[in-house]
């Protein structure tokens, strides 16, 4: 049937994130690390594919580049329809990068018209008459306000999205989307007369979602987290099946990465260290002095992952995290640990590791690029938005491997993520 739906994530554990919801709604879904060569898309034996870039927090131009070269890439592959996915708490800045990247997708498919709608309900992403709630409380209230990168201040998104586009940004509210698939048309017709270019639009549960997928089946371009992906596979006609999340076997030592440093996997972290169980902290100013850090992990985990899963990590709390910034600055900080860890992961799999947990957008990234993966067969979920993968190594080994967003899972997911694919295999 060829590809349906071509898919432009911003980040690794967006776009596992984005492929899990589609995998569950009955597609076959790919994902592919970065933009592959030109004229490989015969290749991909898929419904829907997902490329994983690593441009949330790139500069603007840099971004809408690599976005421009996967959408001409999904093009050719015959992609009937792109989404552009970005985080469910809409991580940006005043400059970008989701106004600039939604509006040169637009410009490159000629289209005069999209939606922006981050909610996931699943995870607690909520809209509500254009604000974005994150649990109970406002985006700007939340932990977000203090992310090191990506300070989010203002929950209202008809705002925040304002400020980084040329178009003028506008918005369908929770009563037209109540309304069902035709009221959300008739909106998107008067906003387009009205010379709108943009609509925010609000959704407080799955059937809003449902409904606005419905309403979208026409439009060239969507952009979303990925609570909107529940939403279209139903368009060509797919549904809900297990086939679809089906993985190889899996085998070999169980490892834990994680460097991320956000409050929910601040509390897997010590959910984990609380169990007992096997952990090693790595200290970015260890790592910035000279330290053999990664020598010291990898020694070890190699004497614990006989009765693993080991976890090696980075997560600190807010005030670690400034404290280690102020001494190295933001930017190397970040960029250190993402190398440390990422030759942790190498070290690992070269000691047998074959099933690997993997915490945080920026690390997920790193690790995926150093251990040479090209893409992802998306499987079963273990939490909302966290689904299992399988890689095919370099060396031709299948790695089981799960990219999960700092901010997702449950607090047992260090653990709970090896029970399931284990039960998934019995």
């Amino acid at each position: 049937m060829g590809i349906r739906l071509g898919c432009i994530a911003d980040d690794f554990t967006g776009a596992t994130d984005l492929a899990n919801n589609l995998v569950r709604a009955g597609m076959r879904v790919v994902q592919l690390i970065d933009v592959p060569p030109a004229g490989a898309g015969q290749a991909v034996d898929a419904d829907a594919v997902v490329i994983a870039l690593k441009s949330r927090t790139v500069p603007a131009a840099d971004a809408v580049e690599t976005s421009l070269r996967a959408l001409a890439w999904l093009r050719s592959a015959g992609a009937e329809q792109i989404y552009f996915k970005y985080c469910s708490t809409f991580d940006s800045t005043p400059a970008g990068n989701i106004g600039p990247v939604t509006e040169a997708l637009m410009d490159a498919l000629g289209t005069e018209f999209t939606v922006a709608t981050p909610a996931f309900p699943d995870n607690g992403r909520t809209v509500f008459k254009g604000h974005l709630f994150v649990g109970d409380v406002l985006l700007s209230d939340s932990g977000m306000r203090h992310h090191p990168l990506t300070p989010m201040t203002d929950s209202n998104l008809v705002s925040v999205l304002g400020a980084q586009t040329t178009r003028a940004v506008g918005l369908i509210d929770h009563r037209i989307v109540a309304g069902g698939a035709e009221a959300i048309r008739a909106r998107i017709d008067a906003l387009r007369e009205d010379g709108f270019g943009i609509a925010v639009v609000d959704a407080v549960s799955n059937d809003d979602l449902l409904r606005l997928g419905a309403a979208v089946r026409g439009l060239p371009l969507v952009t979303a987290g990925s609570g909107l992906a529940i939403g279209l596979p139903a368009n060509w006609g797919f549904k809900p099946s297990r086939a679809a999340a089906q993985l190889p076997p899996p085998g070999g030592h169980r490892a834990i990465v994680s460097g991320s440093v956000s409050a929910a996997t601040n509390g897997q972290v010590l959910r984990y260290l609380r169990s007992g169980r096997p952990a090693f902290s790595v200290d970015p100013l260890r790592v910035a002095a000279g330290e053999d850090v990664v020598g010291q992990a990898l020694a070890f985990a190699g004497s614990h992952l006989e009765d693993g899963p080991v976890l090696v990590h980075s997560t600190e709390s807010a005030d670690a995290v400034r404290t280690v910034q102020g001494r190295l600055g933001a930017a190397e900080a970040g960029e250190l640990v993402e190398r440390t860890l990422a030759r942790v992961a190498q070290g690992l799999v070269d000691r047998g590791v074959r099933r690997l947990v993997v915490a945080g957008g920026e690390t997920s990234g790193a690790v995926v690029q150093a251990l040479g993966i090209t893409g992802l067969r998306i499987g079963p979920q273990i939490d909302p938005g966290v689904p299992w993968c399988a890689a095919t190594l370099p060396g031709g080994d299948t790695l089981h491997i799960t990219l999960k967003s700092g901010n997702f899972g449950g607090p047992d997911f260090f653990t709970s993520s090896f029970a399931l694919l284990d039960e998934e295999a019995a």
